[in-house]
């Protein structure tokens, strides 16, 4: 008979990997028949590379609100598990997984596709923990913990960097559909959102723009790298309330540089926000600018703005 030790999973393995719980696996083994196939008598079930895409698609599908009898029929068709399969590493097994001791399944789930550049996977999973939780839950539980195990991953290795391309892809086409959903919004006059003029990461900001959306906050998203004379004209066209101005790479966000922002009246509130912004406390811009705000999270964004833009 041949070894399998080097090429099977425990359970425990498997649990770890695909982010459930051990007795989860069990129970999916025994009630639904998707289960290890590998076993020599006297010893432990152990599972194939086989076995763990099926897990894989079973575990997918359920993050999406499929029945679990009914994701198991999928699961267990022949092509399923092809449908799923990742270059290997080597082992056998589907390339290397992004560290996330902390996280829950969902964001385990939305790791394993993206790193398969499963879009359609990615984004289903992204829309339903929208549509269940919100824009600002969905951001802290389920994003930030995956786009960080992406970036730690190519900062150690240097490879991935197409991983987070897809990802970015979709978070913010799945952001676009609450933020152009706001109605009758409470703010009389807009919110821009910007990125600093070297700044290219775009995320951050249209996240803004969903979650002011649920608040129905009305804004507007000028995207990447926005030099300050662009920014200057979109600020005397659309005469806004707020004007948030995000950095997040180190030196990506010069103070100085918005002082030749525009005075308005009736004046907007400029909130420079992340850490990519340099010391220097003389904001300039025409703006009331309160220095650097103390912006610790999403949600401490969105009420400021909320507050700015309707106080």
């Amino acid at each position: 008979m041949p070894d399998l030790e080097g090429a099977t999973l425990t359970v425990a393995a498997v649990a770890r990997r695909i982010g459930v719980a051990p007795a989860t696996l069990r129970t999916w083994a025994r009630r639904y028949g998707v289960g290890p196939t590998s076993h020599a008598a006297g010893s432990h079930r152990r599972y194939t590379p086989d076995d763990v895409a099926r897990l894989e698609v079973m575990h997918r599908l359920t993050l999406q609100g499929v029945a679990p009898g009914d994701a198991a029929q999928v699961a267990l068709r022949p092509e399923a598990a092809a449908a799923l399969s990742l270059p290997t590493d080597g082992r056998g097994y589907h390339g290397s997984v992004i560290a996330m001791p902390d996280a829950e399944p969902a964001a385990r789930g939305l790791s394993r596709a993206a790193l398969a550049l499963d879009a359609p996977a990615a984004a289903s999973i992204v829309e339903s923990h929208l549509a269940q939780r919100g824009v600002i839950a969905t951001w802290d539980q389920l994003l930030v913990p995956v786009l960080i195990g992406i970036g730690d991953r190519w900062q150690s290795s240097g490879i991935g960097i197409e991983v987070e391309h897809l990802l970015s892809e979709v978070v913010m086409g799945a952001m676009r559909a609450p933020a152009a959903s706001s109605r009758e919004p409470l703010n009389a006059r807009t919110v821009v959102l910007a990125c600093a003029p070297d700044e290219q990461h775009t995320l951050p900001i249209h996240a803004m723009a969903a979650a002011l959306a649920e608040r129905r906050i009305d804004s507007r998203v000028l995207g990447a790298r926005v030099p300050v004379d662009a920014l200057a004209a979109a600020i005397r066209r659309s005469g806004p309330s707020v004007v948030f101005v995000w950095a997040q790479l180190p030196g990506s966000g010069v103070r100085g540089e918005l002082a030749g922002l525009p005075p308005m009246r009736p004046p907007y509130r400029l909130m420079l926000a992340g850490p990519g912004w340099d010391r220097d406390l003389d904001s300039g811009g025409g703006g009331e600018a309160s220095g650097l705000p103390e912006v610790t999270s999403l949600a401490d964004a969105v009420d400021q703005v909320t507050r700015a833009a309707v106080g």
